[in-house]
């Protein structure tokens, strides 16, 4: 569980007439990772080249994108549709020869048509974008153009200008600015084109029109509105057409696209005239399988064979191996980054302990009933495997806050009929009394919580090194930086690790031996042993000094980082902060709604009050609302922020390459 699934190198090889079955045997079983043949990259390959499509390879690709110009149209996801029962291969191959063209046909008449006039009412709008200048203008718009003799000037000016010439001109104010239309003698156009240059002139076309602007454009705003209705009935015909097809579409892009890919894996091969050869990785436990389907579907003609893994040149995929609880944390783990093959996968780790962390910062159970029923509700929604894993999450999440809400006492803000098992958090806020929230405890609580979370980081590092000075490294990146020292690196780094640790509780017991603190041993009771130094302090120093020494060995600029160490302990209390900040704004909400609209309005209810009340209740119901939005976005950056760089930095590096089997998985089609 904390490992990635162990991972076997495999090669096959077969003569070139049993290609095509292999290869449907690969896709069938969906077990087998390609590794992608180089030609001239490696010796024994030598002359070998790179192998061309299967037959048919063109007509299929073809075929594929016509049907996804279709599905295009229609905005078709397959993840957004639940199949109601799956196609055979034959029945679908025979209804794509038969229904296909003519509902491609019938989609490109729709597009082809929604497009012509899209681009019409466009055509249309840049007409009336160009004539609204002139729209208050009662003449025609054929008298301001076609002559040879006199000039017409059109525009915008910042203020009203005397021409000083003998014309005819159109002068108006609006917000939109003094427009002006004037039509001067063509011997005077530079006078006035000066004189239009100092007033900030800025011309506007003259439209190639005919009759008055505003007529045209009114009959321009009839032909937009029945190209509007046009384009509406054309969407329906479309939506219709989606409706009756969509099943049948995706299927057949399913089917046309495992056809594809059948027809182009050879791409990846390395062949000669005569034979193939497929190397790649598959998880080892499926090895047998792999080999038994391949040799029954080539009739013992192909060799299946396990090839030795070479440590600094193989990059092994990697395959999560996580029980059905952490399985949806993959996710989480995906953003950051896949672990190597040879790290520890903390997956299940963070399955446990990032819910564990969200509850501590929401902690209240109307929220987390909030978000439990959002869980569920949002999957009508959310149908994709991505989808499904982060409401999972939430899931999880929720029935963490929920747990939590009960030890802290809280919902929507208010106290449980109980007493707080935890340290409170409740707020003096609306004359409810008491003595506020234990905040020492609460952040001494925090205190504890990292250096639990930062003290395992640091044993998972000194495991993860352990298994790498064990098996020798088996990293590209590390072979290359520590080529021939490896395991002396590794057991500087694990002793590097340990002494992060010692350095950690060697500082908190030198804290603890001088100042008493809650929920901390208190270990100031000591009398002085040698030089005024006490028991619990001489532990300390004993722990830092090696601790100090261990870390220098593995790098001298790592010391640079021993004063970040409380740093990192004390920002934990953010689990605190952010979540006495949310139920700060709970409780303002309910002081406000509750203290200062509704409880007035019944000590003397009035029709009014009534509507008062109505108003307070909808208030109230918006702000928490808002707030566990508030919360479940501070819950989850800040729990993902302490996984991510408090805890995977003592230990994870990532960067693995993602398992990728070649195959799909069917939903729709079915041999």
């Amino acid at each position: 569980m904390l490992s990635p699934e162990q991972m076997s190198r495999v090669l096959i090889a077969a003569p070139k007439d049993v290609m095509e079955p292999v290869i449907s045997e690969l896709h069938r079983q969906r077990l087998f990772h390609i590794e992608d043949f180089v030609e001239n990259d490696e010796e024994e390959y030598a002359g070998y080249r790179i192998g061309v499509p299967l037959e048919g390879a063109k007509e299929i690709s073809k075929d594929l994108l016509r049907l996804r110009s279709v599905t295009g149209a229609f905005s078709l996801r397959a993840e957004d549709l639940d199949p109601s029962g799956k196609i055979r291969k034959s029945q679908l191959t025979a209804q794509i020869e038969q229904e296909l063209p003519g509902i491609e046909m019938e989609v490109e008449e729709l597009l082809s048509r929604r497009t012509e006039l899209e681009n019409h009412v466009k055509e249309l709008e840049q007409k009336i974008e160009a004539l609204t200048p002139f729209s208050e203008m009662r003449a025609d718009l054929a008298l301001l153009h076609g002559y040879r003799t006199l000039a017409v000037f059109a525009g915008y000016l910042s203020k009203k200008v005397d021409i000083g010439v003998p014309c005819e001109e159109y002068y108006s104010e609006s917000k939109k600015g003094n427009f002006l239309v004037a039509v001067v003698p063509v011997e005077y156009r530079q006078e006035v084109e000066r004189k239009l240059l100092d007033a900030q002139f800025q011309t506007v076309p003259v439209p190639d029109e005919s009759g008055p602007a505003k007529e045209r454009i009114s009959v321009y705003n009839v032909q937009i509105e029945t190209d509007r209705k046009d384009l509406e009935e054309i969407a329906t015909q479309l939506d219709a057409l989606k409706s009756q097809y969509s099943e049948f579409l995706i299927a057949c892009d399913e089917l046309l696209s495992i056809d594809a890919q059948k027809a182009e894996v050879p791409l990846r091969f390395a062949t000669t005239d005569h034979a193939f050869i497929a190397d790649g990785w598959v998880p080892s436990h499926t090895l047998s399988s792999l080999t038994d389907g391949i040799n029954a579907v080539s009739g013992g003609r192909a060799f299946v064979a396990k090839l030795p893994i070479q440590k600094e040149r193989d990059v092994v995929p990697v395959e999560y191996d996580n029980i059905n609880f952490a399985k949806p944390t993959q996710f989480l783990m995906d953003i950051y980054s896949r672990p190597k093959y040879t790290e520890l996968d903390p997956t299940l780790i963070v399955a446990i302990v990032f819910p564990i962390f969200f509850g501590l910062i929401l902690g209240d159970v109307g929220y987390g009933a909030l978000l439990l029923v959002a869980s569920f509700g949002l999957r009508k929604l959310l149908k994709g495997s991505d989808g499904k894993m982060l409401l999972d999450i939430m899931r999880n999440a929720s029935i963490s806050s929920i747990f939590f809400g009960i030890l802290f006492s809280e919902i929507f803000g208010f106290k449980l009929p109980w007493a707080p098992i935890l340290p409170s958090r409740h707020l003096n806020i609306g004359g409810e009394g008491g003595h506020g929230p234990a905040i020492p405890e609460l952040m001494i609580m925090c205190v504890w919580i990292g250096i639990i979370h930062i003290t395992a980081g640091r044993i998972l590092g000194i495991l993860n090194h352990a298994r790498r000075a064990q098996g020798g490294a088996f990293d590209i990146e590390e072979a290359s930086e520590h080529h021939g020292n490896q395991r002396s690196h590794h057991v500087r780094a694990m002793l590097a690790n340990l002494g992060w640790i010692m350095v950690m509780w060697g500082i908190l017991v030198m804290i603890w031996s001088a100042f008493p603190m809650p929920l901390m041993p208190d270990l100031t009771g000591f009398a002085p042993l040698v030089m005024g130094l006490t028991l619990p302090l001489i532990i300390g120093i004993l722990l830092v000094v090696p601790g100090v020494v261990f870390i220098f060995r593995e790098s001298a600029l790592e010391l640079v980082e021993l004063p970040t160490i409380l740093s990192h302990v004390l920002s934990y209390a953010r689990l605190v902060g952010v979540g006495v900040s949310s139920v700060a704004i709970a409780m303002v909400i309910n002081f406000i709604t509750i203290g200062l609209i509704i409880e007035p309005q019944l000590e003397n209810l009035t029709i009014f009050g009534a509507i008062i009340i109505a108003v307070g209740v909808i208030v109230w119901i918006i702000g928490q609302i808002l707030n566990t939005i508030l919360g479940m976005i501070g819950g989850g950056l800040q729990s993902l922020r302490l996984q991510y760089v408090e805890f995977f930095t003592k230990f994870y590096k990532g960067g693995g390459k993602k398992y990728s089997p070649f195959g799909e998985i069917r939903r729709f089609t079915e041999d």
